[in-house]
C-alpha cells in the first residue's frame, strides 16, 4: 500500500480456513487523465503488459502440481504493481486500457471493444507463464474461468488453437496486468519501456472494424 501511496483506514477480520486480503480503495483522478475502457480505435495495437495464467498455476499450486518456477513467476506478477506501466502507458497515445483480473483476457477484451470494433489475437505473442500449457492439460483449471468461457464464447473464433492457449485466454488472474489499446506508432517504443520492467509482455494483437466475431485468435 505505502509502494502505491495509499494508506488503511481502518478495516475488520474474519475467521476463515484461508487466508484472505482485500481493499475497497477512495481515491480521485483528474477528469482528463482517465483511460477508459472502451475507448479503442480501429487500427490501434493491443499491448498486455504482464503474462498470463496465475489462476492456472495457484490452482495447481493448491494441489501440489505447481513447479516453485511457475508459483515464483506467478507471485512476481501479483506482486508487482501496475502503476509503473501505467505511468510508461502515459506517455504515449493510448485510446482505451482495462486490467486483466478475474474476468480473464478474452471477456476483458470483449468489454473493451463493446459493439463497435473486432479484435484479431496472435497466439504465438501472447505471454503467459510457461509451465501453464501443461497444467492446462492437467486440468489445474478454475471454476472462473469456465464462467469466463461460458460468458464469451460466442464472440470468440479460434482458428488452430490449443485447448490449453484457450484456457489460459479464459484464465481468471489475481493482480493480472494492463491491456491497452494504443496508437500503432507507439506501439513499439512503448512495448520496449514497459519489457524493462522485467515481466513478460508483448503487443498481442490489434484492434479492427467491426466484424461477425468480436475476437479472433489465429
Amino acid at each position: 500500500m505505502r509502494e502505491a501511496g495509499g494508506i488503511l483506514a481502518g478495516g475488520h477480520s474474519i475467521a476463515d480456513a484461508d487466508v484472505k486480503y482485500g481493499l475497497s480503495v477512495t481515491g480521485t483522478i483528474h477528469p482528463d487523465r482517465i483511460l477508459k475502457n472502451n475507448g479503442c480505435k480501429e487500427g490501434d495495437l493491443l499491448i498486455l503488459t504482464k503474462p498470463l495464467g496465475v489462476g492456472i498455476v495457484c490452482t495447481a499450486s493448491r494441489v501440489g502440481g505447481a513447479e516453485p518456477a511457475a508459483m515464483e513467476l506467478a507471485v512476481k506478477s501479483m506482486t508487482t504493481l501496475n502503476k509503473y506501466a501505467a505511468e510508461i502507458l502515459g506517455k504515449y497515445r493510448v485510446h482505451g486500457c482495462t486490467d486483466v483480473t478475474g474476468f480473464g483476457f478474452l471477456a476483458h477484451l470483449c468489454e473493451m471493444l463493446g459493439d463497435r470494433f473486432s479484435a484479431e489475437i496472435d497466439q504465438s505473442r501472447i505471454p503467459y507463464i510457461p509451465q501453464c500449457p501443461d497444467y492446462a492439460e492437467e486440468f489445474y483449471l478454475t471454476a472462473a474461468g469456465q464462467r469466463n468461457r461460458n460468458h464469451v464464447k460466442d464472440r470468440v473464433k479460434f482458428e488452430n488453437v490449443s485447448f490449453a492457449m484457450e484456457e489460459i485466454l479464459f484464465d481468471a488472474q489475481t493482480s493480472g496486468g494492463l491491456l491497452a489499446s494504443i496508437c500503432r506508432e507507439d506501439g513499439e517504443n512503448a512495448l520496449a519501456e514497459i519489457e524493462a520492467l522485467g515481466l513478460p509482455c508483448a503487443i498481442v494483437g490489434e484492434i479492427t472494424e467491426k466484424k461477425i466475431d468480436s475476437v479472433i485468435v489465429r
